[in-house]
């Protein structure tokens, strides 16, 4: 077995480490070492002196599913009186919002919801499509795809298909965790499995959608366990780039945000869960170096906070994620977002300069929309009033 330096000179070089010696590295490597080379990487691969960010919303469709994660603050069981299923004039005023923003995308999630059919979805991306055309639909997760190829008995390819061609640009990443069955019967017993969630990645980029590897850390999970997953994204990212040379785009991963809003914070065993600061910027070092097939790699503020996402760009990060003009699901996790729950361009330009670089505005396939080579004031990115395309909007039959 090689030393920890040399496996670190290894990955500088360009050549891949395999999982025993990735797995060596990240338990007994030199976590400032690993954030040196990974911020090397970060270099090579990215423009040097440039973070980018996407200005974007958060949009939960509906808090109802049957999943019962035992992380989960957001989700409301069916029939709750705080159960909800958005219309289309909600969505269309927080559309609105983000494109006075200068918004090019929704991340659009929600629950398993056993009472709305592919139909529903069809309809509301043709909708969204029809109304709101500049704007990128990145919706939903392949646990939501799973749940909806369950209740219409089909399979996930027919309701990709389906509503790739109604409307949706990309599959987030969204429900991976840890890809481990192990952990992931522990923490999520009801929800897709890891074979399920990468079938359904799979399927989307064959389809050319936009779809982002994740990663969440602090259930339990040995290193191992998360050495593995690493190496099933890797994996993928290999068969889907030879294949037809669209893989994810990015790679973000963050702490599991445990509170006594969830089950998983709650239990008497709660000593054994979570990850610290200094693990995250471990972690993510790791990924830089571990994942030589990624280019993107994306801290996280909202979850980490300010001050450790500015880190996390000196541990291989090249983006600071986005404005997420709303954030509902981490928040309720007593997350950084229940402090700040959005990000105005302006106090996200502030942070990526205060970091040392220069912001520049994206899109979901990370090509630049917009670059800023000087100091704008808070006035020239403020949002700027729009004329509504509600007025005659009348909302569908509701659901029996």
């Amino acid at each position: 077995m090689l030393s920890t330096t040399d496996l670190l000179k290894k990955a500088a070089n360009g050549e891949r480490l395999t999982p025993e010696e990735g797995l060596f590295l990240y338990t007994e490597g030199d976590p400032q070492a690993m954030m040196a080379v990974a911020h090397d990487l970060r270099l090579q691969k990215t423009e040097p002196g440039l973070v980018t960010y996407l200005v974007d919303r958060n949009i939960n469709y509906t808090n109802v599913c049957t999943t019962d994660c035992q992380f989960c603050s957001f989700y409301r069981v069916p029939g709750h009186p705080e159960a909800y299923v958005i219309t289309r004039r909600e969505l269309g005023e927080k559309i609105e919002e983000l494109l006075a923003w200068g918004g090019t995308r929704i991340l659009m999630q929600g629950g398993h919801n056993p009472d709305l059919p592919i139909g529903w979805y069809e309809d509301l991306l043709r909708w969204l499509k029809a109304t709101y055309p500049e704007i990128e639909c990145d919706c939903f997760s392949p646990s939501e795809i799973e749940n909806i190829a369950h209740l219409e008995d089909l399979s996930m390819e027919a309701v990709l298909e389906r509503l790739h061609a109604a409307g949706l640009d990309g599959l987030p990443g969204g429900g991976a965790e840890i890809l481990d069955d192990a952990v992931r019967k522990r923490i999520s017993p009801k929800k897709t499995k890891t074979a399920a969630w990468l079938h359904a990645m799979r399927i989307a980029q064959g389809l050319g959608m936009v779809t982002s590897a994740t990663m969440v850390i602090g259930f339990g999970e040995t290193m191992q366990q998360r050495i593995a997953s690493l190496t099933r994204l890797r994996q993928l990212q290999d068969e889907s780039l030879a294949a037809h040379g669209n893989g994810f785009s990015a790679f973000i991963m963050w702490t599991a945000q445990l509170s006594q809003t969830n089950s998983l914070g709650r239990s008497r065993h709660r000593d054994k869960y979570g990850a610290n600061y200094d693990e995250y910027l471990h972690t993510n070092a790791f990924a830089r170096i571990y994942l030589d097939n990624f280019t993107n790699f994306q801290a996280s503020w909202p979850t980490q906070g300010l001050d450790v996402a500015r880190r996390a760009l000196f541990a291989g990060a090249n983006d600071f994620g986005s404005t997420m003009l709303e954030e509902n699901v981490v928040s309720q996790a007593a997350a950084y977002t229940e402090k700040e729950p959005a990000m105005s361009v302006y106090r996200l330009h502030e942070q990526i300069r205060l970091a040392g670089f220069e912001p520049a505005q994206r899109d979901s396939r990370y090509r630049i929309v917009r670059r800023f080579d000087r100091v704008m004031s808070r006035e020239e990115l403020a949002p700027r009033p729009i004329p509504t395309r509600l007025t005659m909007l009348q909302e569908p039959v509701e659901l029996a």
